[in-house]
């Protein structure tokens, strides 16, 4: 039932419970006593059913590279963790503390992108339509929303964990189900994420048995590839090949899952140790004298390496030392779609994209009033 994973089978009354409260709450959506609002944009929602990482954030950036060339684009997120409330545009000084760490990563490396945080997803959507900063957006994504109901996206993606499918763990707080697994049939797309590589035939159809999909869903497999070393003060980026063979190490992370990170800069470098904080975790000064104190414990050559997540919250310290400015580097992830579907999983959301945007509904409306 587990998977190979830990669940809390002692737990399973309290998971009865929470689960009746979400099947009770998904029944009153699916038989419109809870309203989900539509709107005359595309919006895309990328999401998952379990709590903890399965590529959310590297799957929204996949799709604005995939889009932003062709379409301008708005990212909408919840903003977990942050200081403020309601509806906040981010700028180029926004701090994590203002829009949460992942829309912070998303503004840092997509300026161009309007990046909004709401917890309220339809007021966003509203907010984004009707500023004069953004009311020209052609698109929006939103991150992390699967169970955000409220909003009823004109195209659903449906993340799960290759190391966790959703079809063998168990409802909060046995497992780490949001909702239970039928939940799946509300998605367009399922991509099964951190899929090893070379991913096997046989792993391809077990994964495909155990998740079932509907005849109307499509069902694709994406793996995670490490891109090089960036620094985050100063210096060049640098391949985790070139780093010394002799090179120490200290890895910073505060995300759900670091054993692949752990495992890809391992591969490279022999001496590596690790600083483990919570996801999501905002770094207090008593943590940076620790991560600066295991620093300096490192004999020569030494670096920091730590996530994209996590770097956008150190960069704001100013109590690292010189040399640690000097020697941090974070490492960028980028998803890749397997199978050689990636054309086709591209097509498709184009595909969405264009005939839903207004432009493409006023000529929709063009040719069938002329039919």
């Amino acid at each position: 039932m587990s998977g190979g994973f830990k669940t809390y089978k002692w737990l399973l009354p309290a998971s009865w419970l929470y689960g009746l409260g979400v099947r009770v709450r998904n029944l009153c959506f699916d038989k419109g006593l809870l309203q989900s609002r539509c709107f005359d944009i595309p919006v895309i929602s990328v999401g998952n059913i379990t709590v903890g990482g399965s590529g959310k954030t590297p799957h929204v950036e996949y799709l604005i590279h995939l889009l932003q060339s062709s379409f301008k684009v708005a990212v909408l997120s919840r903003g977990y963790k942050r200081a403020t409330r309601g509806f906040v545009l981010a700028d180029d000084s926004s701090t994590p503390s203002d829009i949460g760490d992942e829309p912070k990563q998303i503004k840092s490396k997509f300026g161009n992108v309007a990046v909004a945080v709401d917890e309220d997803r339809v007021d966003g959507i509203n907010h984004l339509l009707s500023s004069p900063l953004t009311r020209d957006i052609e698109v929006v994504l939103l991150d992390d929303a699967f169970q955000h109901r409220y909003v009823k996206p004109g195209l659903s993606i449906l993340l799960v964990d290759f190391n966790r499918l959703i079809t063998d763990d168990l409802l909060l707080p046995a497992g780490r189900l949001r909702e239970p697994a039928s939940g799946k049939r509300r998605a367009d797309i399922i991509v099964v994420t951190k899929c090893p590589e070379p991913l096997p035939s046989t792993e391809i159809s077990r994964v495909t048995r155990s998740l079932q999909p509907a005849s109307h869903q499509e069902l694709f497999f994406s793996c995670m590839e490490y891109q090089s070393l960036q620094p985050l003060f100063c210096g060049e980026d640098i391949a985790l090949s070139q780093l010394p063979p002799q090179e120490h190490v200290l890895v910073v992370s505060g995300i759900a899952n670091p054993t692949p990170l752990l495992k890809e800069i391992g591969k490279y470098c022999g001496h590596v140790r690790h600083l483990s904080y919570p996801d999501h975790h905002h770094f207090s000064p008593g943590d940076i004298a620790d991560i600066q104190a295991a620093f300096d414990a490192l004999p020569h050559p030494r670096c920091i390496i730590t996530t994209e997540k996590d770097a956008v919250r150190l960069t704001a310290t100013k109590m690292l030392s010189d040399e640690a400015r000097h020697h941090i580097y974070q490492l960028p992830i980028r998803v890749r779609i397997l199978e050689d579907k990636q054309t086709l999983f591209d097509q498709k959301i184009k595909h969405y994209v264009s005939e839903n945007t207004r432009d493409g509904i006023l000529d929709q409306g063009k040719d069938d009033h002329t039919a």
